[in-house]
Order: structure tokens, then sequence, then C-alpha cells
């Protein structure tokens, strides 16, 4: 009990955070899903966490520095998450490359042939699969609902979040994300 405690204080920051002013320059671009984006003020470091791949290695966010990245949580049972996740593809075919990441963690219990499964019928062909069966990493980066994204810079600190599924694929999701690859809210 006492532990999830501790995660009270995150908790309410985050919430109350959740009317904060967006970074410079870039309020303009907060339209359509995008008007759910929480952008800080400042970039918020992030903890040290792991997560594991398909294979059970531990990985690190430290794989992703000198990337934007959009970093989904989700669940193989989330219906918003499965309406969510073809538009994650399609921006990663879009975006993806040496400046920017899509990095999809499936939290708590997602076995492999359900994740699978979930991704062929949805036909997700371009997005990595990782994993947080314990969900701690999804504790501790203030993960409490199902889909939330949350956008890291190149140094991998926390400059944005958005919590619900979006079409990240639409013409206001790409266009605040390349307006932020292009130094805009610096």
């Amino acid at each position: 009990m006492f532990r999830h405690l501790r995660l009270a204080p995150l908790y309410m920051a985050l919430c109350f955070g959740a009317n904060a002013v967006a970074a410079d320059g870039l309020e303009d671009l907060l339209q359509g899903d995008m008007r759910a984006m929480v952008l800080h003020d400042a970039p918020q470091d992030t903890p040290e966490v792991t997560f594991t791949d398909m294979d059970g290695a531990e990985q690190t966010l430290a794989a992703f520095e000198g990337q934007y990245v959009v970093l989904n949580f989700w669940a193989t049972w989330c219906a918003p998450c499965r309406e969510e996740m073809p538009s994650l593809d399609a921006l990663q075919r879009e975006l993806g490359g040496e400046r920017f990441a899509v990095v999809t963690v499936a939290s708590g219990r997602n076995p492999p042939p359900a994740i699978r499964r979930f991704f062929e019928e949805e036909g997700v062909t371009d997005l990595p699969v990782y994993l947080d069966p314990r969900q701690s990493m999804s504790r501790q980066m203030g993960v409490f609902g199902l889909p939330t994204t949350v956008l890291l810079d190149p140094e991998g600190r926390e400059i944005g979040r958005l919590r619900g599924d979006a079409d990240w694929a639409s013409e206001e999701a790409v266009g605040l994300l390349r307006a932020l690859m292009n130094g805009a809210g610096s």
C-alpha cells in the first residue's frame, strides 16, 4: 500500500499538469486529436526504466537517444488501443528513421501470441514490440490508463503526454511532430 502512496504526488502532478500552457510556439498546432496533448513548459526528466523485447532481452529508453520518440503504452485487450495502433504504424512509416521512432510497450499481461495476433488483425507491420508485463515501467512513468502516449525529446526527456487514443497519422499529429523535429517549442 505504501508503495502506491509514493506515486500519489506524481499522479496528482500529472492530473493538475493537464492544463499546463503548451510549449512556446506550438499552441496553434494542438488541433484535432492533438488537443488532448499536454505539452510541458520545460522538458521533464524520465525515470531510468527497463522493459523487454519479445525475446526477453532487457531494454532501456537510452537506445532511442538522439530521436524524438512517441512512446505508446497499450494492451491487447484495450479497444481504444486497437483503434489507435494502425495510425501509430502509419506514423512510423511516414516519420520513422534516424530522428524519429514510435515505440510501443505492451503494458501488463499480453502474451506474445496475442500480440502477434493483434498486430496481424490490425495490419501493423512497422512497429517494434516491447513488453512491460509487471507494469513496472508504466508505474514509474505515471501511466494510469491505456492507451497513454508520452513524447520524448532526443535527450530522452518527456516533453508531452496524451491520455487516450488519437489518430497519429492525422495531418495535425504529423504537423505537430514535424514542428517539434524542426525545432519549434525549443
